[in-house]
């Protein structure tokens, strides 16, 4: 099998003139590889499984656009409830950086997305068009009907992949029930949903087919950032140059434990070479490792020439995992995670919104009181029925001339109902606030807030 031997100064995937270059992945065994397909397999588990996992009567997960409601995890949240969303994604960024400041890119080679269905996408095409030599020599090969029929089975292959993530991924936002159902009911009566599943498959069938490692290189700026993240006693996979220098074959007097055997590069799903040093393009999947591992079992020598250690570790010195960085970061979260979990404690099970009713701010009654009208919103944001009372209270007797006592609202239902307000105009001596509360029977005041209360000048 013909190598392409990588260089630090350029990109392996890339041609000098920009154009693509294709890499042909060796398949490779060993135990970071079985580990790593297990964990890919739980992920894709997971993944296909938290729409049908029910927590509180909703699934696990449940974005429910339609009617503005988010379910994660049982918890319930609306539109107003959102700026909780701040801490979730700034607390899953922040753990990146945290795991990536004591491990490397783990998270790139083990849990991406990318990166496992990158997994799946390689161990089909092997399914179709063999092991690497075996690819490079069908691209050699001219237009016959078996190349067809091996490159066109790829094909509807992945895209069929890619037809299922995108189903379980829309499943996220309709519930699966609402799916199946829409699948039954045909594209014409859901043409939006059905156009929105098609391209993301599109898009998804490109990167499988052709994007696949460009995606790492070129857009995620992931790569990128390591080198702000890192430093010199993260966990990265390094090659022993001291071990294995200077290179020669088996039996070459004063040769390193390398046989220079390009067995590392073969296996690379971004087509580098680990022994050049730590590049932007390793994404810490650990197939060199396997690689490297195997041939040292078949010469008799000490696995752990291509590992997973520090630069430190590398060059023979201390490696420290309580560092200042590390305490630093350690601090951010520990007040990401109160802080969230402060915010999370004083979400409602319910939202209420007082507003006043369009037209004039206040009426003047023939029997001599000064009314203002206001409407209130209540919205049951709990999965089951919910009894709720409104109470009023003013600094002057008022009087409340719609009952509001005794709503009795649906799950994630919601009720407008009018709230009217009379002082006597003799009690009247000029605006005040009012208070407003939304009250469970047992649990107590579950919303409050002051309004204005408008009349004529004193």
């Amino acid at each position: 099998m013909a190598i392409i031997a990588p260089s630090r100064d350029s990109v392996t995937t890339i041609n000098e003139d920009g154009s693509r270059r294709f890499i042909h992945i060796a398949s490779v065994t060993g135990r970071f590889t079985t580990w790593r397909l297990l964990v890919g397999v739980a992920i894709m588990v997971v993944y296909a499984a938290l729409p049908w996992i029910p927590i509180n009567g909703n699934p696990a997960v449940f974005l429910d656009i339609a009617n503005r409601q988010f379910h994660l995890m049982g918890l319930t949240f609306v539109l107003q409830d959102l700026w909780v969303a701040f801490f979730l994604i700034s607390g899953v960024g922040f753990s990146l950086f945290y795991i990536t400041a004591l491990a490397g890119r783990v998270w790139c080679g083990w849990a991406c997305p990318q990166t496992v269905f990158l997994d799946i996408v390689h161990r089909i095409e092997r399914f179709f068009e063999g092991d690497a030599p075996a690819r490079q020599r069908l691209d050699r090969q001219p237009w016959t009907l078996m190349k067809t029929f091996r490159r066109g089975g790829k094909a509807i292959t992945l895209f069929v992949f890619a037809l299922l993530i995108a189903h379980v991924f829309i499943s996220y936002f309709v519930s699966l029930p609402r799916l199946y159902a829409m699948m039954r009911e045909g594209p014409t009566q859901h043409f939006g949903a059905f156009a929105f599943v098609f391209l993301v498959a599109g898009a998804l069938w490109f990167n499988f087919a052709w994007f696949r490692e460009q995606f790492c290189i070129v857009l995620c700026p992931y790569g990128r950032l390591q080198s702000a993240l890192i430093d010199d006693h993260s966990m990265v996979i390094g090659y022993d140059v001291k071990r294995g220098e200077p290179r020669g074959k088996k039996g070459t007097e004063g040769a390193g434990d390398c046989i220079d055997c390009h067995r590392c590069v073969a296996v690379c799903p971004t087509g580098i070479d680990i022994r050049q040093g730590l590049q932007m393009e390793c994404i810490g999947c650990a197939a060199c490792v396997d690689a490297c591992d195997s041939i040292m079992d078949k010469l008799q020598r000490p696995r752990g020439l291509v590992r997973y250690s520090s630069m430190n570790g590398l060059v023979g010195k201390a490696t420290k995992i309580i560092r200042p960085r590390i305490i630093l970061y350690t601090g951010l979260m520990a007040l990401g995670a109160l802080a969230m979990t402060f915010s999370l404690s004083t979400l409602s099970p319910a939202t209420v919104t007082v507003t006043r009713m369009p037209g004039v701010s206040y009426i003047l009654s023939p029997d001599g009181q000064v009314r203002n009208q206001y409407l209130v919103r209540v919205q049951n944001k709990r999965n089951q029925p919910q009894h709720f009372d409104l109470r009023v209270s003013a600094p002057v007797p008022v009087q409340v001339s719609e009952s509001t006592a005794g709503l009795d609202i649906p799950a994630h239902g919601e009720q407008l109902t009018p709230l009217i307000i009379a002082v006597p105009r003799a009690d009247f001596r000029g605006d005040f606030h009012l208070e407003v509360r939304a009250e469970i029977p047992g649990r107590g005041t579950v919303f409050r807030k002051n309004v204005p209360f408008i009349g004529p000048d004193k």
